[in-house]
């Protein structure tokens, strides 16, 4: 069973930054699709950011499109979320997600294998 760990959530004032970082197996995390999520009480699972095993591809949701950046260190088995400008409505539980098939699409929920347990982000207005 493979298990995600994400830390880094907290309390912070909008417009200031958090760092998220998610520690996965290292059998399987170099050849991974990684992606974070998030997801507000009454709402669905939201995709947030992905990058490739690579790192060479990265995409993001529009609503966070240049505030946030995704990276990865495969030496560490660690991807990363940094958000910047943070905003009232960035405030939910982040996850991170693993995707080791080809199939599935890398912007929905159900494309991934693997969740970690969430972390907290709250921004204050």
């Amino acid at each position: 069973q493979v298990q995600l760990i994400e830390s880094g959530g907290g309390l912070v004032q909008a417009g200031g930054s958090l760092s998220l970082s998610c520690v996965a197996p290292g059998r399987t995390f170099s050849s991974s699709t990684m992606a974070w999520f998030r997801q507000a009480p009454g709402k669905e699972r939201e995709f947030v950011a992905t990058i490739t095993w690579s790192g060479s591809t990265r995409y993001y949701a529009d609503y966070v499109k240049g505030r946030f950046t995704i990276s990865r260190d495969n030496a560490k088995n660690t991807v990363y979320l940094q958000m910047n400008s943070l905003k009232p409505e960035d405030t939910a539980v982040y996850y991170c997600a693993s995707k080791t098939s080809t199939t599935g699409s890398v912007y929905s929920p159900l494309g991934y294998n693997y969740w970690g347990q969430g972390t907290q982000v709250t921004v204050s207005s």
